[in-house]
């Protein structure tokens, strides 16, 4: 039952014939899921909250970080370090406090996916890995929960409908995780900050249709969007029952992860470090802007000038990788050590921030 405030708020979707004040009901009894609330969730959390979806869930372990910002419209400067979850669930209370927000502020893993899918009715993957995007649509088939997908790379991204009326299956699409040289880097791989926008919409739409029972989902067909052309196309898939028919979930390796021991160097180290007045060389991997507003001296370079050019790294000296909270840092060094081989790369764990947390900084 929509109270008064209810059905004023949401009077724009009552007078609409195809929802109506039972259709805006349905949606506010509505559960759903929502895996990231990084670029995709952003917006996706966005209209759903102001469409009135009643309860959400929201899977987020990260934290802000300043790269975020291009694209994750959720979060703002002044959230930087923050946990993404508590900024999320903070901020869209605000926007629409009808919605029941219930926060996982946890890693999605094999140990804990099922109990966390049980009580929703919609899942919905806004997740940047293969192996999370596996072990969501298993654990999806396995609970019979209706999975709404999306991914995004450079200028393109897709959007479909998974596990619907006994439809087709992320895996009737995708049969199987790719290998790790099969797919870009973690590192390098970018994305227009406009792209989770359009995508991450499209997936709202998609979540409110099946919520609704209205129009024609997507499934068995994948959309694919390419902004640089502009360009939508439509591929149709069938249900392959070799792969759709899941029964245990089975090992789901995040890839961009790494068993190397990074050499992390902590704020107080480094400070001994310079203090001894010992030959060093360190590179600011952050944007140039942040290096001229603050820096501990060193190069300010890109990290995809040093992949490209490592012979741009002394091997006689220690090299200190920077950056704003360790993160790019960590996976460069990662990057270094694994594929080039260098024995002489130190990570300052938690970057310039921790530095300056720790009192060195300003």
């Amino acid at each position: 039952m929509l109270s008064n405030k209810e059905l004023e708020r949401y009077s724009r979707h009552i007078i609409m014939p195809e929802i109506g004040t039972e259709g805006q009901e349905n949606l506010k009894n509505a559960k759903v899921l929502v895996i990231g609330a990084g670029g995709l969730g952003s917006p996706l959390l966005l209209y759903l909250t102001a469409a009135g979806i009643g309860n959400i869930g929201i899977v987020e372990f990260d934290k802000v970080s300043i790269s975020n910002l291009q694209r994750q419209i959720l979060y703002s400067t002044e959230d930087l370090g923050k946990s993404k979850a508590e900024i999320a669930f903070k901020k869209l209370s605000k926007i629409n406090p009808f919605v029941n927000f219930k926060i996982y502020n946890e890693r999605l893993n094999k140990e804990n996916v099922m109990d966390i899918f049980k009580d929703w009715q919609i899942i919905a993957d806004c997740s940047d890995n293969f192996p999370t995007r596996f072990l969501v649509s298993d654990a999806s088939v396995i609970l019979n929960k209706i999975l709404v997908f999306g991914a995004i790379f450079k200028f393109e991204g897709q959007v479909s409908v998974f596990n619907y009326k006994g439809g087709p299956t992320y895996r009737c699409l995708f049969p199987e995780q790719p290998q790790e040289n099969e797919i870009p880097s973690c590192l390098t791989i970018g994305v227009i900050g406009v792209i989770p926008g359009i995508i991450g919409t499209m997936m709202a739409g998609e979540v409110i249709k099946i919520i609704l029972g209205k129009g024609d989902v997507l499934s068995g067909t994948l959309v694919q969007f390419d902004a640089l052309k502009f360009e939508m196309n439509k591929i149709k898939f069938t249900r392959n029952e070799k792969y759709a028919n899941v029964s245990e979930l089975g090992e789901y390796e995040i890839l961009c992860e790494t068993n190397i021991n990074i050499k992390n160097l902590l704020p107080e180290e480094l400070q001994n470090l310079i203090s001894d007045e010992k030959e060093y060389k360190i590179f600011d991997l952050r944007d140039v802007h942040l290096f001229n507003n603050y820096n501990i001296g060193g190069e300010n370079i890109d990290v995809e000038i040093l992949m490209e050019n490592p012979n741009l790294i002394p091997n006689n000296l220690d090299v200190i990788l920077v950056c704003e909270f360790g993160q790019k840092s960590e996976a460069l060094a990662e990057y270094l050590q694994e594929k080039v081989n260098f024995s002489n790369i130190y990570n300052l764990k938690g970057g310039i921030n921790a530095w300056i947390e720790a009192g060195f900084g300003f």
